[in-house]
């Protein structure tokens, strides 16, 4: 079927990128779904620093590649082998896969999934090969979900389906910035009652994180980021305190569990830094695979601290996902918070560059 797609076509090409436009909005063809996948069409995508990293270089990816991985849209098409999901049903988009059988699946979400992240590296679907065609030539799947588009065909293992209460822009949200951000306090470092929170950097994962922190109730919750609008926005969502990073280290505040979400070394050094002993770091965030950190080991060993790395917020998306769903329903996560626009696919150049600016937590793609 011709669907319209956001392909990336270099990477990176300097911004700002309005100008330069990494990202041609084209007709593509797209294979009907085979054995075990679904085609979807998608009702909104989210605009992630995931999808930023690729246009910037920061995680290099086979091209061209149709862009996008946190989405929700409806099934209109079941191939063979995919019967736990019908036609009508809402997904949520999740960009790890699990097969269910690895040994990375065999750590109940600690450890991604080995042929999942193998065919995410690859620009593959999880059941092998492309779907997606260009004037006949093949273009790459991002992380097996490539949301920039009308229409997707995924591999049924890379979707989980919701109620229809949940609109479309809430779905999308919880399929990366809620698993990853609040995935990191609900499975990776939960904390214990009476233990403070920190967050470091309040982009859309860092926000979710925020939310889910104010979800379980535990403690004081600290909020860390540049911008000062965001700074108030998490005080308006229930951060306790609002502190900006330069003045962190002045302010003396340590957290019991600190969620670094930002994806840079130094906030990760920062939120290293401001664990209090005894207490916990997880990082989530995903910088450039050169990004190199200084790390006191005897401070580590003298304060009994540990050091957590996350990837979607340690989340089996299928146990997950309905749990954060609930807590949305109960009123408990208002994730329609984390939305800060809404835009068409073909704004979305500008929208890398609002994104690389700070001023952005969550472009909404409406199709």
């Amino acid at each position: 079927m011709r669907i319209t797609g956001a392909v990336l076509e270099e990477i990176g090409r300097p911004g700002p990128w309005a100008q330069t436009r990494p990202l041609t909005v084209s007709d593509l063809e797209l294979d009907p779904p085979g054995p075990g996948e679904v085609l979807v069409q998608i009702e909104a995508a989210g605009v992630c620093h995931s999808d930023l990293s690729v246009v910037n270089g920061d995680r290099p990816r086979p091209v061209p590649m149709l862009l996008g991985h946190e989405a929700s849209g409806r099934v209109i098409e079941v191939g063979p082998e995919a019967s736990a999901l019908v036609a009508g049903q809402r997904v949520v988009m999740t960009f790890l896969p699990r097969c269910g059988e690895c040994s990375g699946c065999a750590t109940n979400g600690r450890m991604p999934c080995v042929p999942g992240s193998a065919s995410n590296g690859a620009g593959e679907l999880l059941g092998g090969g492309r779907r997606l065609h260009r004037d006949g030539q093949p273009v790459h799947h991002h992380l097996g979900v490539s949301a920039f588009a009308t229409h997707a065909v995924v591999d049924a293992r890379s979707v989980v389906a919701v109620e229809d209460d949940v609109p479309p822009e809430v779905a999308a949200v919880l399929g990366c910035a809620v698993l990853t951000g609040g995935g990191a306090l609900l499975n990776a470092t939960p904390p214990e009652d009476g233990q403070s929170v920190m967050i470091v950097g309040l982009g859309g994962v860092g926000m979710a994180a925020l939310l889910a922190a104010v979800a379980l109730g535990k403690g004081e919750i600290v909020a860390v980021d540049g911008v000062a609008a965001k700074r108030e926005r998490a005080l308006g969502l229930g951060a306790t305190r609002a502190i900006d990073p330069v003045e962190l280290a002045s302010s003396g505040v340590r957290c019991d569990v600190v969620v670094e979400a930002a994806g840079n070394v130094r906030a990760f050094e920062a939120a290293l830094a401001a664990t209090a002993p005894g207490g916990r770091t997880v990082t989530v965030g995903l910088p450039h695979p050169d990004a190199r950190a200084s790390i006191s080991p005897l401070q580590l060993v003298a304060e009994a601290r540990t050091v957590i790395g996350s990837y979607l917020g340690s989340a089996v998306p299928t146990r997950d996902i309905p749990v954060f769903a609930q807590w949305w329903r109960e009123g408990r996560l208002p994730v329609e918070s984390l939305v800060s626009s809404r835009i068409a696919l073909d704004d979305i150049n500008l929208a890398m560059d609002e994104l690389s600016s700070g001023r952005a937590l969550r472009q909404i793609i409406q199709f």
